[in-house]
């Protein structure tokens, strides 16, 4: 007699209620699960595609009660169009060069980190991570994951972004960059880097994490347009209005494109920048 081996099931836990990171007052839980073995690869990709997030080899999404605040988004790469002052902030970045290595853990990389945490993040939990704890988030992964490596001329690192490949697109795990370089607005200029690179590899989309429109900390990805949110089980694509966006846009703006606009999009590669002084970068939150 034989017998078929079955597959250890996908067990999903709940975690116990802490303090929101994000609004003052509420309180997170999460929902999490283990990604693991030969079949890691198929189900983030499909989590990620239902809202799920990364950390370590774990995956998971908020289930706060009462609370909804955290919307998962993505940008459609495809069919992104820099306004004047991302165009100008990526000439402005045009002498870094860029490296995508294995994600390996390096004093380099983590003096730099921790640079930032005490930085942007003090008085935040990850400000007291040590080198092992930041190794641990760098290489524990199940799955495709790479780290972007952005250096000056000098090759003077000054900027990481530890990055997933899902089955459509890129997902930007964590990012951190050198806070004496405010005036180059890197957590930005990483984000139109990895959108680049969905265009050059063909794959549609960005995923940008959770949105929470009550946090100035996540004001930046409502930017990025055209932007995508999962509400109610399906993405749907965010008006101006609901993302946040105060500006009135022209009926010329390319950056307001209509949905399914076949118009030349300008490219984010240096060759097809518009530089226009008296441009301002925006400042990162």
């Amino acid at each position: 007699m034989s017998f078929k081996s079955l597959k250890r099931p996908q067990y999903f836990f709940t975690t116990a209620p802490l303090p929101c990171p994000y609004i003052p007052g509420r309180l997170e839980r999460k929902v999490v699960t283990e990604l693991y073995g030969a079949e890691a690869r198929v189900l983030h990709d499909q989590l990620s595609q239902v809202g799920f997030r990364r950390s370590h080899n774990i995956a998971y999404s908020p289930v706060c009660p009462g609370c909804n605040a955290c919307i998962p988004v993505r940008v459609a790469a495809g069919e992104f169009v820099p306004g004047r002052t991302m165009r100008r902030l990526w000439r402005l970045n045009a002498d870094l060069a860029v490296d995508e290595v294995a994600p390996r853990a390096s004093s380099e990389q983590f003096d730099l980190f921790a640079r930032y945490q005490r930085s942007r993040h003090g008085d935040g939990d990850m400000a007291t991570m040590g080198f092992y704890d930041y190794r641990s988030m760098i290489e524990d992964s199940p799955i495709d994951t790479r780290l972007v490596e952005f250096r000056d001329r000098s090759r003077r690192l000054v900027a990481c972004c530890l990055t997933d490949y899902v089955c459509d697109g890129l997902s930007a795990v964590y990012s951190f960059f050198e806070p004496e370089e405010a005036g180059r607005s890197l957590g930005t200029f990483m984000i139109l880097w990895l959108i680049e690179r969905a265009r050059a590899d063909r794959l549609p989309y960005v995923y940008l994490g959770y949105w929470v429109r009550e946090s100035r900390k996540m004001a930046y990805k409502s930017r990025f347009r055209p932007i995508e949110a999962l509400a109610g089980g399906a993405w749907r694509r965010l008006a101006a209005d609901e993302a946040g966006e105060t500006r009135p846009r022209g009926r010329g703006d390319p950056r307001s494109p209509a949905v399914g606009a076949k118009a030349a999009r300008p490219s984010l590669t240096p060759e097809g920048m518009n530089f226009e002084k008296g441009d301002q970068v925006d400042e990162e939150t």
